[in-house]
């Protein structure tokens, strides 16, 4: 959500920023909604006020003897009374109308995000990690994967497209990855781990800037639950409406849960294999911070998600996505994509992004900064959410396959994920 009083303050500069964006100007409409509406609430409370003033002088009409004059005040104040909940009802029919505006203009990139129409105006800011050099021709995970225990077939008869059934050691190798991710997170980064409910109500999507804009992207219950497209649903809006105390930043949060996406407008893409899936896991990161730390915070997540690829050994880039490829409540975003030798090409494993008191606004999530000799303000401000991806697991468990597949077919398990596995150091062909 949007400052108003920004906007109207700056109006020039808010279009501008949306320009950044590849979008119309639209501060006049804000602004002539916003007119309209204060003009109407002005006029409510003053006939609010005018009601009351004339309530009580009909009593001292009545106890001077001018009943003329109590009659007319009567007849005021009824007249007010009929003409006050049409006023009332158009007055919340704008409050509803600009608020929908206002949630539906994405959040507006920071001034170090590079222009760009699309992801060719990403700019590379780092690499790390050597790309393995194969004896053979390598494969992708698609081909290798079925004789390891990654079943598209049955996931397909069970649940359609995009569904896969994991076996055998494959499956395990996927609840190591998660279970690394959760330990490395919690033990070294600072984040603490949560199990929240993956099933949520509208205000929380709606704070966490999936509604109403993505409504088709998310599958919802016929009682009006919302599977979670992403744990940042839950873990962010779990502040939803606090004031928080300035001690108690930065609030780091992290859970390993299932992601459902519908995947609406992705048709034909990634449709072979274990990249684009209706229901996947994911290890998400989640930041509250005071305004002043969210810089730092961003570039502290992002690291955090690039040291699992680290431990894994999996090379991989990073990307500072352009303005025209963040994400719609995005203020400023890093990709991290992973080198997948059998595609020959570097695929998203994580996003990380920043943005600023955008959800903070729609949750109405604020805290109380710390005064003078330790004493907090009266006043309160916003928070600054961040979220990120530390890591997607099914896609890392596709880096894995490709990186560390051999020729006969089976696939190395990266040394670091020995204490999950049993004793297995190697997938091979399930009987």
């Amino acid at each position: 959500m949007h400052d108003l009083k920004a906007i109207r303050e700056n109006p020039q500069g808010f279009d501008a920023a949306l320009a950044r964006r590849g979008l119309e100007p639209v501060s006049a409409t804000i602004l002539a909604l916003d007119e309209e509406r204060r003009a109407l609430t002005t006029s409510v409370q003053q006939m609010q006020s005018r009601r009351n003033e004339a309530s009580k002088a009909i009593g001292q009409a009545m106890a001077q003897g001018d009943k003329d004059k109590a009659e007319a005040l009567k007849a005021e104040v009824a007249q007010i009374k009929a003409d006050m909940p049409a006023l009332e009802e158009r007055d919340r029919e704008l409050a509803a109308k600009l608020e929908m505006t206002l949630a539906t203009i994405p959040n507006l990139p920071a001034d170090d995000v590079p222009e760009g129409a699309d992801e060719t105006g990403n700019v590379e800011v780092s690499r790390w990690g050597e790309q393995r050099h194969f004896p053979f021709p390598p494969l992708e995970h698609a081909d290798i994967g079925p004789a390891l225990g990654m079943d598209f077939e049955t996931g397909t008869k069970l649940s359609g497209a995009r569904f896969t059934f994991l076996r055998a050691d494959m499956a395990r190798l996927h609840r190591a990855l998660g279970q690394f991710m959760l330990d490395r997170h919690t033990r070294e980064n600072g984040y603490t781990e949560c199990n929240p409910p993956v099933l949520v109500k509208d205000e929380a999507m709606f704070g966490t800037d999936k509604l109403p804009k993505f409504a088709q992207d998310s599958f919802c219950t016929t009682n009006g639950h919302w599977l979670i497209p992403t744990a940042e649903v839950s873990l962010t809006a779990s502040v939803m409406g606090d004031i928080l105390d300035d001690a108690a930043l930065p609030v780091r949060l992290t859970a390993l849960t299932p992601c459902f996406r519908s995947e609406a407008g992705s048709a034909g893409k990634d449709t072979r294999g274990f990249i684009r899936q209706h229901q996947f896991e994911k290890c998400e990161l989640v930041s509250i911070t005071r305004p002043e730390d969210s810089e730092a915070e961003h570039e502290r997540m992002t690291a955090a998600a690039e040291g699992i690829l680290q431990a894994l050994g999996l090379p991989y880039r990073k990307l500072l996505l352009c303005t025209g490829d963040m994400g719609f409540g995005a203020r400023k975003t890093y990709d991290l994509e992973v080198w997948l030798p059998g595609q020959g090409a570097y695929r998203e494993i994580s996003s990380c992004s920043s943005t600023g008191d955008f959800q903070a606004r729609r949750m109405n999530t604020r805290y109380r900064p710390a005064g003078t000799a330790g004493k907090a303000e009266k006043k309160t401000a916003f928070v600054h959410t961040l979220n990120g991806s530390g890591l997607a697991v099914g896609r890392t468990l596709v880096a894995v396959i490709e990186n560390y597949q051999e020729a006969d077919g089976s696939v190395l398990v990266p040394e670091v994920l020995a204490p999950y596995m049993g004793g297995v150091t190697q997938l091979i062909r399930v009987a």
